[in-house]
């Protein structure tokens, strides 16, 4: 009688839940359109090709699109209008990024590291609601809040947005605010990455064993992304909770091709990431000094995107 009457109160839940229906999710306050979002991101994925080992197999690179292309069929990927483009990333560490405007690069540690196509989907997912939610240049907004309207409104011709942005102290790095996001908008693109993923025909419920087997295993490999994902709070019990107030869906979807791509990452070679370098304002030429003694060469230290373990 106790089970029946555990048993009730579950499906009694899950139907109360149903019946509030999916979160709702409004995109905050930007100075950017998404214009300057798809320029800006366009632009950073042109330097992160020439910085990180992006690599160009092509079971890797057509398998990772194949992922992408089918969240892009959901209806908030859709509405959003944003060119989604996906590569790989020669990196060890359990890591993904999104750049504003579509562009994202999967690291091989993140593709060795999923059980099953809907864990990956999962992370991919996420990283596309952070772009179509516009967290990226909705954080520069916030933060720069008096210096960017002059700037974005003089919209350069031909000009470049990263060397423009950089004079306002906004790059790439790993405190970039493009690329590090707080727990309230890591928790809406869990969410929104959940209705990604359903909708698709992908389970939810996978993106929550993922974080689960990240937050268990602990580590270096891992460590990044937890630190570049601040958890919010009951972040797996937030996914399973939304789970249940998504349409019933058949999750049965896959590309086939997940065996095969396991196959090829195995087969990389991870190079250590080369530093990603960030635009700076032009300095004056500083007077030239008497050599000194054993003097050493002086480098200038640089900082790595949100996926060098991201």
């Amino acid at each position: 009688m106790k089970r029946m009457t555990a048993s009730v109160f579950v499906a009694f839940l899950a139907v109360a839940m149903w019946a509030q229906g999916p979160t709702q999710f409004h995109p905050g306050f930007n100075l950017f359109s998404k214009q300057q979002d798809v320029q800006l991101g366009q632009e950073n994925a042109a330097q992160v090709r020439k910085q990180l080992p992006v690599i160009k197999d092509p079971v890797l690179t057509d398998y990772v699109t194949r992922v992408g292309k089918r969240l892009m069929s959901a209806r908030e990927a859709q509405e959003s209008g944003f060119p989604f483009t996906f590569e790989v990333v020669a990196d060890p560490s359990i890591n993904a990024f999104a750049l504003p405007g579509g562009p994202m690069f999967i690291n091989t540690g993140l593709l060795k590291a999923v059980d099953n196509e809907a864990q990956l989907a999962g992370v991919m997912g996420h990283e596309m609601s952070h772009v179509i939610l516009r967290h990226g240049t909705n954080q520069a907004s916030k933060s720069k809040l008096i210096e960017l309207p002059a700037l974005l409104g003089s919209q350069m011709a031909g000009g470049s947005m990263i060397g423009k942005l950089a004079q306002v102290g906004i790059g790439l790095g790993a405190n970039s605010v493009l690329l590090k996001f707080s727990r309230s908008a890591e928790s809406q693109a869990d969410l929104m990455g959940s209705h990604l993923m359903a909708e698709s025909g992908y389970d939810p419920m996978q993106m929550a064993r993922f974080f689960e087997k990240l937050n268990a295993q602990g580590g270096g490999r891992t460590m990044q992304f937890l630190s570049d994902h601040p958890n919010p709070d009951n972040r797996e019990k937030a996914i399973e909770e939304e789970s249940h107030r998504l349409p019933q869906q058949n999750y049965s979807y896959q590309t086939g091709q997940f065996e095969r791509m396991k196959q090829a990452v195995s087969k990389i070679k991870e190079p250590k990431p080369k530093p990603l370098s960030q635009p700076q304002p032009q300095q004056q030429e500083q007077p030239q000094q008497q050599p000194q003694p054993q003097q050493q060469p002086q480098q200038q230290e640089q900082s790595s995107p949100h996926l060098n373990n991201h």
